[in-house]
């Protein structure tokens, strides 16, 4: 936990989550702390239906939270770690009504607030889903820092809801103003996005591949995936293999098209990247499988799968770190039976063989490429 967010109704010790005391990134940023200066200066009515989407670790709906407001987001990360920091505040969580981007948003809207996404198809796929709520009278405001806001971001704005103009910065930290325009014209939302995967894949060759939006890569296949495509270990049909930071769901699908009889686990923090997962394995596969939201393999019991395969993130919203595949990494080591066998896809230049080394106690290159490495450790 780091210092913490001063705001006009008080300041709030926040964390992210789950906390890790070798983790010194921020719970909240600049463009929190401004919009929220915005809205007391502005003297912004909050008494209506208020709707925060895309809160990064729940800074905005944690000071907002006498307001009762409905925060909408992509991360079970975030609502976890909105919970805790509504409990820290002395607040009752269940004050605040906690949306996925999956589920309906709320009839009316009487204040939009957006901490912009990293994620640009994200962003616009959610106005689409909150527009029909956005009326005349609705105060709409977004945040980011500077290098997150874009003339890309706000054309998003102006497309969707209305006339949109930005603050001037305060501390690398930009405002965003819409007029919402109920007689606006728009296109149709282009989320989901659907396409068949090239030949060369494996069994995925030519097949269709479903992808919501935020989900990496979610246009084409990224060449990470690509080539750990090319070298998945072979499984038997009573083995458990868990899909894990499964995006899309591809590589799960691939093992389950070549031993139809295994187990797959598809997990993924994002609601977005699950949804996608279960209507890819749905459209080339009938096999047993399981999709869970969740922090890892924290919800899976120890011991109990036998293969793991992770394509680990390497970024944490806008920071790089190595917290998310240190997390990842130890999970499997728990989740994973004597014998059982963690793969991994990552960059070359991450280390993630010292990485595996040190938890495992061994770490065998698989295959390799000019950018790419496939890696293979055993619990012992």
């Amino acid at each position: 936990m780091n210092d913490p967010m001063t705001t006009p109704w008080g300041a709030y010790a926040l964390a992210r989550f789950p906390e890790d005391p070798r983790d010194r990134l921020r719970a909240w940023d600049a463009s929190d702390a401004y919009l929220l200066r915005h809205l007391a200066a502005s003297g912004t009515p909050l008494s209506g239906e208020v709707v925060v989407l895309g809160d990064r670790w729940g800074a905005l709906t944690t000071a907002l939270a006498a307001h009762r407001p409905t925060q909408i987001t992509d991360s079970f990360l975030t609502r976890e770690a909105t919970r805790e920091n509504l409990g820290r505040a002395g607040v009752d969580p269940s004050s605040v009504r906690l949306l996925t981007t999956r589920d309906t948003p709320p009839e009316r809207i009487d204040v939009l607030l957006v901490r912009v996404p990293k994620s640009l198809a994200l962003l616009e796929d959610q106005l689409h889903r909150l527009a029909p709520g956005v009326h005349e009278g609705t105060v709409v405001v977004g945040t980011g820092m500077v290098k997150e806001i874009h003339t890309s971001t706000l054309k998003l704005f102006e497309r969707i809801l209305g006339p949109t103009r930005t603050s001037l910065a305060e501390q690398k930290a930009r405002l965003i103003f819409c007029t919402p325009d109920p007689g606006l014209v728009r296109d149709p939302n282009p989320w989901p996005y659907r396409y068949q995967l090239p030949d060369g894949v494996g069994p995925l060759s030519g097949r269709p591949v479903s992808n919501h939006a935020g989900v990496f890569c979610a246009d084409r296949l990224d060449i990470g995936t690509r080539f750990f495509l090319r070298h998945l270990p072979r499984v038997s049909g009573a083995e458990r293999v868990v899909d894990l930071g499964c995006g899309n769901g591809v590589v799960g699908t691939a093992v389950a098209l070549t031993e139809p009889e295994a187990e797959v686990l598809f997990v993924d923090e994002s609601y977005q990247a699950v949804a996608s997962a279960r209507e890819t394995y749905r459209s080339n596969a009938d096999g047993t499988a399981e999709f869970q939201v969740g922090d890892g393999l924290s919800g899976v019991p120890a011991a109990s799968v036998d293969v793991v395969l992770n394509n680990p993130p390497f970024h944490s919203h806008q920071a790089t770190t190595d917290a998310t595949a240190w997390r990842m990494f130890t999970g499997a080591k728990r989740a994973l039976r004597p014998g059982g066998e963690l793969w991994v896809i990552g960059n070359r230049h991450l280390g993630y063989h010292l990485k595996l080394r040190r938890l495992f106690g061994n770490s065998e290159l698989v295959a390799s490429d000019a950018k790419f490495v496939v890696l293979r450790a055993v619990k012992k």
